[in-house]
């Protein structure tokens, strides 16, 4: 019912995905607007957001969505709330999040980081990402496999990411908690003020026009 009618080439899903259409200001006044509009107490919806943005400091990319999902169930928040704050995770945020995970991390473990953020996160992302082409093949004909690539990543990204993107995930989860809790209560307050302000007004309305039939009704009496 919601798809697309017509399908977009693979390259423009890509690239819509890293650039929404509009700008990400347009993405981000769309998220800001559907968090106004949903249907949850503040704090429910608060805590959506807090896991929504913990989970873009995990390095399980592509799989955001679904961490975020389980994790809002787990803390009993709004899902949708969730969801909409993965979009905390985009162009102008991965690299300052990858590079403040990625040497935490390091330190934390007590390793080093090697080469460039960049260097370490694309090139042995896209390492594992052979290995586990290649060897999934080599496995169905029966040739030997070599997870060199994938140990290499998980050694030198994955774990060091994980490990080091716990604590400012949870610190920047807790600080969009923070902002947004007073933010979504006064917001839905106003909006019960004006739904209760036009009902006061369809009511005067409508006891106006009764008076007025009730006093022609009189008159023609």
């Amino acid at each position: 019912m919601f798809k697309r009618r017509d399908r977009l080439p693979i390259w423009q899903a890509v690239w819509q995905a890293l650039w929404p259409r509009g700008g990400w200001k347009r993405a981000a006044l769309y998220v800001k607007h559907r968090l106004r509009r949903l249907p949850d107490t503040p704090r429910k919806i608060s805590r959506g957001i807090m896991v929504g943005v913990f989970t873009t400091f995990t390095p399980l990319y592509g799989l955001h969505f679904f961490l975020a999902a389980g994790l809002a169930v787990v803390v009993r928040g709004n899902v949708m709330a969730a969801l909409l704050g993965t979009f905390f995770g985009n162009p102008l945020t991965y690299v300052p999040i990858a590079v403040v995970s990625l040497n935490l991390g390091h330190f934390m473990l007590g390793t080093e980081l090697r080469g460039e953020v960049d260097e370490n996160i694309f090139g042995k992302f896209f390492g594992a990402g052979h290995d586990l082409f290649w060897n999934s093949w080599y496995a169905l004909v029966g040739e030997p496999v070599d997870w060199t690539a994938t140990a290499i990543f998980w050694n030198d990204v994955f774990w060091p990411w994980t490990v080091g993107g716990l604590i400012p995930g949870i610190f920047t989860g807790i600080a969009a908690y923070t902002i947004c809790l007073p933010l979504i209560e006064a917001y839905q307050r106003r909006r019960r003020g004006r739904i209760k302000r036009k009902l006061e007004e369809i009511r005067a309305r409508a006891a106006a026009r009764a008076a007025e039939k009730k006093a022609k009704g009189e008159t023609n009496g």
